[in-house]
């Protein structure tokens, strides 16, 4: 007898895909915008451009080139950055000083200052290695001469007695350092949220080969020094 060979199970038809969104080809213009925002330095905020570069650029550097015998406009010094350090000895004690020394400097610069730490311990100080003592920003490009700018114009006239900034303060190889005594001449410190008066020093570094081309280079800029 024939052997009865059993019914095929057919199998039941796959239930369709759902439809892919094709992607875009590199290079075509399809592509996302974001992607093709290179990433750079931070510039200073707002489409217009500093008072005090400007003036730099049109009359300083002629004045300086007059007035230092220079032949080349290349030849007249310039501003490469700006160090505002301010120092919090009671840090070490107290966290909550740091922040408000930080918070102090971040309105006045307009940048977020890093916290600066003990290199070494010193027993007579009761200090620690690595504990914070301080904190400094460092200014360059469009921030540099927005902050000079309020410096010079705003701040050093609200100096109490004010005669000038002293002309002993370079260093001999065209950086001049400043020593301010309070941070409230800078009209960005509400007066009732300081918790304490504190000094800062500020470093003006040049491309200066002398003293005397950074003294008249600061001086075209603006800066009162002292008679």
């Amino acid at each position: 007898m024939a052997k009865e060979t059993a019914p095929t199970q057919q199998k039941a038809p796959a239930a369709p895909r759902p439809a892919q969104k094709a992607q875009p080809k590199k290079g075509s213009g399809s592509a996302a915008p974001a992607a093709a925002v290179a990433k750079g330095r931070p510039k200073g905020t707002g489409e217009t451009k500093p008072r005090l570069k400007e003036m730099f650029h049109k009359t300083v550097v002629q004045a300086v080139m007059k007035e230092r015998g220079f032949s080349n406009p290349y030849q007249v010094p310039r501003l490469e950055k700006v160090v505002i350090n301010m120092g919090v000895g009671e840090g070490r004690e107290n966290a909550k000083v740091l922040d408000f020394a930080t918070a102090d400097l971040q309105l006045i610069s307009g940048q977020r200052p890093i916290v600066t730490r003990a290199k070494k311990s010193i027993a007579n100080f009761k200090l620690r290695e690595g504990v914070p003592i301080g904190a400094k920003v460092t200014l360059r490009g469009a921030r540099m001469y927005e902050f000079l700018d309020r410096l010079i114009n705003v701040a050093l006239p609200r100096v109490r007695d004010f005669r000038g900034v002293p002309p002993k303060g370079f260093d001999g190889r065209g950086n001049y350092a400043l020593g301010l005594r309070e941070q409230l001449i800078f009209p960005e410190i509400v007066y009732d949220k300081v918790d304490k008066v504190r000094g800062m020093d500020i470093s003006i570094v040049t491309t200066a080969r002398t003293d005397e081309d950074a003294k008249v280079l600061l001086t075209h800029l603006g800066m009162p020094f002292r008679e």
